[in-house]
């Protein structure tokens, strides 16, 4: 049976020789990393089940969400990773590395054909490579750590064909921004993309990096390129090792198929608040700025750091506009350092921060304030993602050109004479800011009149029943929820909005059905707090944004049906305000908190 390149990579990594989409296999993971902001849950795992880890030379720990460890809970959890690291003999790329998917192939552990697991949700770019990466919870890394391996289900897969000759013009970003404008952020979700072509195959490294980083805003799986020679032999050079590629039977059978004429391609950009609401730069010219952002791990390469120091060379930052630039990997760090990169940034009048993700993060450069604008060439720009501002994705020219003229422009129409804002201007602007209401921060403490109902294993056809999975209008779904669930049959006509319900082990355990999370959204049900979630469960309501914690005990909460409860996402506090008793949850997760914050995955 003809097989894709995801299909291979994970038959050699299971025990079926050939596997099909939709099964659902094993897959051994060669490397296995958490990062600073889940490694610490993923120790907290193996304390509490006593778990051992599988191989140590396969396990690694990241810190390159905060890499200035200048947050005080960020050097709490990296110094609890560290730790660990020493009592097991697990490789830490500390503070001082940079980006962990980045070093993997930089240190040649991830190269054509592997797979690699970590709490990264942009691990899909080792795609670049042509492996297979994947971002999961701690949960999963702490059974990765522990197993050697985790369960997939394997994807379906979309052919790619670009056809056309690539602009002289169009950077990798700008192929992966006309992509986003042609697919969206659903149209290819859960698929694993290969992309073929004579373009493609002229592909950098580093460009590929920044197309296959970007697979995750438009909900694929991974996107995978079949590696050219000069991919294998750098890998090889890399890994000490000779490389050979993994590539798709010429009769693969893929879902879909789709000719892309790459001549066509326009220099684009993304609008504040959705990486995929993308549009030709020429509309968006003009629109003066605040601030740039160069790096994270879609473009902090040294074809970028070049790029834009070609741009910088001889010229000065706009007055009033504040440009920072963070390499992915302290070795390009050197790089820029050595070729005489950072003298130039410096005399531009950059900023430059260590080795990491940045703007992405919030323990590092890159985070704007409110009412700031911003040009990123980050991978994401949800509303509080980078900051309180507007931030627009660009290419690392387009950043580096506004940067200079002082407004959204590209490399070629970069003024003689850059713009500022005048006191008109500024007074305008303010007054924008002071009148703009602000996307609405979700609440992290919420308070509401308890369902307790003391019971284990209620599962999904108890919470919603499958006679009703053909609903598929959100507003229709609340009238059935706990429908099927003894005793509480009237759940839906009694709930009222800002109810809570409080329940015992593995809550929605059975089937994936979405429906058993969007009832209770759809009742205005503040949250579910369990001993215990099915999986599958718990990733969909995360996935939703619907408020879901865990505890471990109720010993001393006194709690009764009806009683007015609060629950804190953010320290995991629960009291019960009727007896004036708390006990302590589990607390929201960071990935769980964005989610949150973002309405959604999405």
């Amino acid at each position: 049976m003809a097989q894709t390149i995801i299909e291979k990579i994970i038959a050699n990594h299971s025990k079926f020789d050939i596997v099909k989409p939709g099964d659902i296999v094993d897959i051994e993971i060669d490397v296995r990393a958490a990062r600073d902001f889940g490694g610490p849950n993923v120790v907290k795992h193996f304390k509490e089940h006593n778990l051992t880890i599988d191989d140590v030379s396969k396990t690694f720990f990241t810190f390159d969400t905060n890499p200035t460890g200048s947050d005080q809970k960020y050097a709490v959890n990296q110094q609890i990773c560290r730790q660990f690291a020493r009592e097991h003999g697990v490789k830490v790329f500390d503070i001082d590395n940079g980006i962990g998917t980045h070093t993997f192939i930089e240190r040649g552990l991830a190269y054509p054909g592997t797979t690699s697991l970590t709490t990264d949700s942009h691990a899909n770019i080792l795609g670049a490579v042509g492996a297979f990466g994947q971002g999961m919870g701690d949960k999963d890394m702490a059974v990765a750590f522990s197993k050697g391996c985790v369960w997939f289900k394997v994807p379906k897969s979309v052919k790619l064909n670009f056809t056309g000759k690539r602009p002289d013009d169009i950077s990798a970003k700008d192929i992966v921004l006309n992509l986003l404008h042609k697919f969206g952020a659903n149209s290819l979700l859960g698929y694993s993309v290969e992309i073929y072509g004579e373009e493609v195959d002229k592909l950098t490294l580093d460009e590929r990096i920044t197309i296959a980083s970007m697979g995750t805003e438009m909900g694929t799986i991974i996107i995978l390129f079949p590696p050219n020679k000069e991919i294998l032999e750098y890998c090889s050079g890399r890994a000490g090792k000779k490389i050979e590629g993994v590539y798709a039977d010429e009769n693969a059978i893929y879902d879909k198929v789709f000719d892309i004429d790459i001549s066509l391609f326009k220099q684009m950009i993304s609008l504040p608040g959705k990486p995929h609401d993308t549009i030709n730069i020429i509309d968006t010219k003009k629109i003066k700025i605040d601030s740039g952002f160069i790096g994270s791990c879609t473009n902090g390469r040294i074809e970028d750091m070049r790029e834009v120091a070609k741009i910088l060379k001889d010229r000065k930052i706009a007055p009033g506009v504040v440009l920072k630039i963070v390499p992915s990997t302290d070795a390009i760090w050197q790089q820029c350092l050595d070729e005489g990169i950072m003298r130039t940034f410096k005399d531009a009048g950059a900023l430059v921060s260590n080795a990491g993700c940045a703007g992405c993060a919030a323990g590092q450069v890159g985070q704007n304030g409110q009412g700031e604008i911003t040009v990123s060439t980050g991978n994401r720009n949800f509303p509080g993602k980078q900051g309180k501002g507007s931030v627009y994705l660009a290419s690392p020219a387009t950043v580096a050109a506004s940067a200079i003229a002082g407004y959204i422009t590209t490399f070629d129409h970069i003024p003689d004479e850059p713009e500022v804002f005048t006191a008109n201007e500024i007074q305008e602007k303010n007054k924008i800011f002071e009148t703009h209401k602000e996307l609405e921060q979700k609440p992290m403490i919420v308070e509401g009149r308890v369902w307790y109902i003391p019971a284990d294993d209620i599962d999904t056809d108890m919470i919603f029943h499958n006679r009703y999975l053909a609903v598929t209008n959100f507003n229709e779904m609340g009238q059935y929820a706990f429908d099927n669930l003894e005793g509480y049959e009237d759940f839906a006509k009694k709930a009222k909005p800002g109810d809570i319900v409080l329940v015992h082990k593995n809550f929605g355990a059975g089937s994936s059905r979405q429906q058993a999370v969007d009832c209770f959204k759809a009742l205005g049900i503040q949250a579910i707090v369990a001993e215990s979630f099915g999986a599958i469960y718990e990733r969909n309501a995360i996935n939703a944004a619907f408020p879901i914690l865990s505890y471990k005990s109720l010993e001393g909460l006194n709690l009764e049906d009806g009683n007015t409860v609060r629950v804190n996402f953010e320290t995991g506090k629960i009291e019960n305000i009727s007896k004036n008793t708390d006990i302590q949850a589990e607390p929201f997760s960071d990935v769980q908190a964005e989610i949150y914050q973002n309405g959604g995955l999405f």
